[in-house]
């Protein structure tokens, strides 16, 4: 369905001669079950799943640390390369269509992994798996919670990201499990399974795009209650959080020449950025100020458990107040993480580090992610996020970087970390200043100018 069409449908679920068909159960829950399910099986292309596996295949295979490391990398630019171009197909055929499709290819990128022999191989393969499974069914999943939800955008959102969080909790423990009964490639054959009979027929009888094809609105709000366009108060502060009218959403063009887009993009490029550099060498940053390893292990599930029981709150929020509000907040604490680690003042405010990387963790799949569509709304949503999404991929590929350079030029952590400590406090006066978009009001202004 394209943007013309879902206007249409739109205003004619709307139109008062037309009876709207009555659910006692409002689908958007059932996509938001698929939504959740969706982001559990984007394990099989996720770096704490195919951690799991780098050992015994580097190692069946006869590859180096480096060659095998170099793969991954490969395949997560190949991955941000290819998001935009999956954003744009995902709002012009919607996820009815492209979440079985991506199944089937992940599906079959799982059983190409299983019979890898091959350094060049495994650049495909591990290609596949990234692009199909981090990238394309991460995007597939939050596309279809912002279609379904308006009002509950943000707690719909957390509820969905559930699903990853619980793929982080348990798919690394049954690789293992896995792995060490019956070898690696048999793990590779069993996500290709899980992943066929869960998503392929659920993606083709259960799954619809958007909520006017049933003649409904997102939430299964009567149209009489739907959310007004954000109103500003003295100052440019909001009275409630911005939901673009979907009648009003706009183009990837007129997004990139927006400059809250790029300052919005500053918050998830940055949480990527540091974020991922300082998981990437938590036990050598924690071992250098005195932290034992199995601690700095147990942190690691610590942050992530912070992350899960943080995020429905998260997700209120952000459908209570201004999600710049919120962005900023992160970005504060995620510097003063940085700074703990940098200082370490005492042995237990590791545990304080820990729980501050969660809680920006929490808004990261949370406020982090609902806003490109409240701000630009529902028509692009696809290829808007695409766009962003791809720039945070190649700002994670990077973050272990500058900290190895840290050491090996500098021979200390305290160089990096004061960067860290820095850009996050950048970011965050940027998105505070990220005030709501204006453009479809100078729009509706300009030919009234004119015809004067």
């Amino acid at each position: 369905m394209n943007s013309q069409s879902t206007a249409d449908a739109e205003l004619n679920a709307s139109s008062p001669e037309l009876a709207l068909p009555t659910y006692r159960f409002f689908p958007g829950w059932s996509m938001l079950g698929i939504a959740a399910m969706a982001q559990f099986l984007s394990a099989p292309g996720q770096s704490f799943s195919v951690a799991v596996f780098k050992d015994p295949m580097r190692i069946s295979l006869g590859l180096t640390e480096t060659q095998y490391s170099l793969a991954y990398g490969f395949a997560t630019i190949v991955s941000a390369c290819l998001l935009p171009f999956v954003g744009r197909l995902l709002d012009h055929f919607g996820a009815r269509i492209i979440l079985p499709i991506i199944a089937v290819g992940l599906a079959a990128a799982c059983f190409f992994m299983s019979r890898i022999h091959s350094l060049s191989e495994l650049y495909v393969g591990f290609s596949l798996v990234r692009s199909l499974g981090q990238g394309a069914l991460t995007l597939i999943s939050v596309w279809m919670v912002g279609e379904w939800f308006e009002k509950k955008r943000g707690r719909a959102t957390a509820l969905a990201g559930f699903g990853s969080a619980f793929s982080v909790m348990t798919i690394p423990l049954l690789n293992s499990w896995l792995i060490t009964h019956y070898g690696w490639q048999t793990g590779w054959v069993f996500h290709a399974v899980t992943v066929a009979v869960c998503l392929i027929l659920p993606g083709i009888f259960i799954v619809r795009n958007r909520p006017e094809d049933l003649g409904l609105h997102p939430d299964g709000i009567d149209p009489a209650e739907e959310p007004e366009p954000e109103e500003e108060l003295p100052g440019g502060r909001q009275k409630r959080p911005l939901i673009t009218a979907t009648i009003e959403s706009w183009t990837v063009r007129q997004v990139l020449r927006d400059p809250t887009f790029w300052k919005l993009l500053t918050v998830i490029t940055t949480h990527a950025l540091v974020g991922t550099g300082l998981v990437f060498h938590q036990i050598a940053l924690l071992g250098s100020h005195g932290v034992p390893m199995n601690w700095a292990i147990r942190m690691m599930s610590f942050q992530a458990i912070c992350a899960t029981v943080l995020m429905f709150p998260a997700g209120w929020l952000t459908d209570r107040f201004p999600s710049r509000y919120i962005l900023c907040g992160s970005m504060i604490c995620l510097s003063l993480a940085n700074l703990i680690v940098l200082t370490m003042p005492a042995l237990w405010m590791v545990v304080v580090y820990t729980f501050l990387l969660g809680l920006t963790g929490s808004v990261f799949r949370s406020t982090a992610t609902v806003v490109w569509i409240n701000y630009y709304g529902r028509m692009n949503q696809g290829a808007v996020r695409g766009v962003a999404w791809s720039m945070m991929i190649l700002a994670s590929a990077l973050g272990p970087l500058p900290v190895a350079m840290s050491i090996d030029y500098f021979g200390s952590y305290d160089p990096v970390l004061y960067l860290f400590m820095t850009i996050p406090l950048i970011s965050a006066a940027a998105v505070w200043s990220a005030h709501p978009p204006k453009l479809f009001k100078k729009q509706e202004e300009t030919p009234t100018v004119s015809a004067g």
